[in-house]
């Protein structure tokens, strides 16, 4: 019996299962998915979690059930490319695989600045959301939150902690000329627009020195602050940085066209652990995990895989709250409510799937 484990059930991972428990599996393969959650996680939603507008359920998605497929609810503690096993922190057996798959998402990159890992708050994790949601929800009136990064996550816990808390005082901290750098103007400057009008304060130029318990840094000038949320940039699982593998310059696993890491073909990875020429992104994973199941099954029926054709995305929804959002759809750029809505047809159709 081959034995093909999918590392993290993040978008990529449910992809995969999904896909290949529609296909005609072989007899002789089986499926172990390994995650710390038993649940797969609505990452682009974590934000609600922290502003306390969503409750847990709402982001959480069962697993597929299937004959073929295990699950290993667990922490890994070492990928061990060398034996090709999985071995835990908790667990003394560890698990074998014949084909693998690397779907661990990503974390927060602190970028070396002194107390941002300690003293700020993170939506990376669906635990870790539910702290910072504890965080903000605890403040009392009045009470100072800073979000540092002003990239889309940033700005969509921004907007969402002001619609929750209207009496917080929230600071929004940019390290660029403007919210959002990877968008056109007419979507920054309605994003910055709405915060203006919502009474987020936008500081642009933003250089965070140095992170306290009660306090953000910037610029020498240093924000008293009750709340600090760290959105300033991502990087891959530590467990993947870990990996003897060549990596690009943002440490992702460099794969072939087939995703499969070149000095171990029998490894693939997807989603934010491979280095990719488009940015991270939900949408990005599942369609990599797409064609990740056809590439599988070619390789187990015995046939050549064929080279995936040219990923095609289909643009960026954000929020800015429950009615108002941005984004880019069939290669416009629109505000409004309507990319709002889009957004939770999306999200809605997702679930249901």
């Amino acid at each position: 019996m081959k034995n093909l484990v999918i590392l993290g059930g993040g978008y990529g991972g449910v992809n995969i299962v999904l896909g290949l428990i529609d296909q005609n599996l072989p007899e002789d393969v089986r499926i172990t998915v390994i995650d710390r959650n038993p649940y797969h996680s609505v990452k682009t939603e974590f934000y609600t979690i922290a502003a306390g507008t969503s409750a847990d359920k709402d982001v959480r998605i069962e697993f597929p059930d299937h004959e073929k497929v295990d699950y290993v609810y667990a922490e890994v503690s070492q990928i061990d490319s060398e034996n090709q096993q999985i071995l835990f922190e908790n667990r003394s057996d560890p698990v074998s695989y014949d084909y693998l798959v690397i779907g661990l998402g990503c974390e927060d990159n602190y970028h070396g600045i002194e107390g941002a890992s300690e003293f700020t708050e993170s939506i990376q994790t669906i635990g870790h959301a539910r702290h910072a949601g504890m965080s903000i929800g605890n403040l009392k009136a009045y009470g100072k939150a800073t979000i540092v990064g002003a990239g889309l996550s940033g700005i969509e816990a921004a907007a969402e902690i002001r619609e929750s808390r209207p009496d917080l005082n929230i600071r929004l901290l940019d390290r660029g000329a403007t919210v959002l750098k990877a968008f056109d103007t007419k979507i920054q400057n309605y994003v910055e627009d709405w915060f203006l009008k919502n009474d987020v304060e936008v500081v642009h130029g933003a250089n965070v020195e140095y992170v306290e318990k009660d306090g953000v840094c910037n610029n020498g000038v240093c924000f008293v602050n009750d709340v600090t949320i760290w959105t300033a940039g991502v990087r891959p699982n530590y467990l993947v940085r870990e990996l003897p593998f060549e990596k690009d310059d943002q440490e992702k696993i460099i794969v072939n066209d087939f995703y499969q890491v070149p000095k171990q073909p029998n490894t693939y990875v997807v989603g934010d652990c491979a280095a990719s020429e488009h940015s991270p992104s939900a949408q990005l994973a599942r369609q990599q995990g797409e064609q990740i199941v056809e590439i599988l099954m070619d390789v187990f029926h015995g046939n050549e895989p064929k080279k995936p054709k040219e990923l095609k995305l289909k643009g960026t929804l954000g929020s800015l709250g429950s009615s108002e959002g941005f984004g880019e759809m069939m290669s416009k750029s629109v505000t409004g409510y309507l990319p709002r809505v889009a957004k939770s047809g999306i999200l809605w159709l997702n679930k249901r799937h």
